[in-house]
């Protein structure tokens, strides 16, 4: 481990909490709905049931970003000194659907902080909680898991080009209920980032990708995966309202490689929904209940 972990320092962090504002603003449901390549509104005037993850972004001054693109830590969130950081998976419950022009209000709250070891090396999960108010009243609840990794090997990866992806063929998803295919491109990557204003370079910069991180290509965001499988679960059940959706991130995805976005009953009400890469991996799974 090339970093000493005091748990117990960053145990200190538990407990935090903030509060954040925003307004539901119909440019940022415009955008969406554009990166997700719709020619007009499909949710009638209200938010993707996710689309609250477009909002209350980080404002930190560009001499407050560390080399990653992300702000520094240690002041709401714990200055874990792993630099690699992930989005590992959200629980999200919908208590009412978010008009647009709604005003928004989010309470953070750090749950808990836990270090592992593994086969994979030292990692480091921070748990939080949000709880996201629309004119005052409790629209969702969203624990969200984050994991931190030490750096990555300092060795440029073998670059499987942008082209040579986009050339894969879909998995075979014949034993799903459906299957909605997208090759996350790089423009589309660029939208996400502008919509949600993260700087994280892994998305953006090839060869920070390939020479810092380790990574084939650029790295697909994980809320965007999770994102295309609402959006994939709502183009084919038109009307139905979730109740929850439930993710985790467990391989990544890179850019133009042809996802499919995949969903199954497995109950009454409760559908399994994955991102299936072309070699047949579910790189996020997740759970839906209507």
């Amino acid at each position: 481990m090339s970093e000493t972990i005091d748990i117990a320092h960053l145990q200190e962090w538990i407990g935090r909490s903030q509060t954040v504002e925003d307004l539901a603003t119909p440019a940022k449901t415009a955008g969406l709905r554009a990166t997700l390549d719709y020619d007009s509104d499909p949710w009638d005037g209200k938010l993707l049931p996710v689309g609250f993850w477009l909002h209350f972004t980080p404002d930190a001054p560009q001499h407050e970003l560390a080399a990653d693109g992300h702000p520094h830590k240690g002041g709401f969130l714990p200055p874990v000194p792993f630099p690699r950081r992930m989005w590992a998976g959200s629980d999200v419950t919908f208590h009412q659907r978010i008009p647009v022009g709604a005003r928004l209000r989010e309470v953070q709250t750090i749950k808990d902080v836990v270090h592992k070891s593994g086969r994979s090396g030292d990692l480091v999960f921070l748990t939080v909680d949000h709880e996201v108010y629309a004119d005052d009243a409790l629209a969702v609840t969203d624990v969200q898991s984050i994991v931190y990794r030490p750096a990555a090997p300092a060795q440029r990866a073998p670059e499987q080009s942008a082209a040579e992806r986009a050339a894969l063929e879909p998995a075979d998803t014949s034993d799903w209920d459906y299957s909605y295919v997208v090759r996350p491109t790089e423009t589309q990557l660029f939208r996400y980032s502008a919509l949600t204003f993260n700087a994280h370079r892994i998305h953006y910069d090839r060869d920070y990708c390939l020479n810092e991180e380790g990574y084939p290509g650029l790295v697909v965001h994980g809320p965007l995966s999770a994102t295309l499988m609402v959006d994939a679960f709502m183009r084919n059940h038109p009307g139905v309202e979730l109740r929850t959706f439930a993710f985790q991130a467990r391989s990544p995805i890179f850019d133009n490689t042809p996802v499919a976005y995949v969903g199954r009953e497995t109950g009454e009400g409760t559908y399994e929904v994955g991102a299936v890469n072309p070699e047949g991996t579910v790189c996020l799974k997740g759970t839906i209940t209507v």
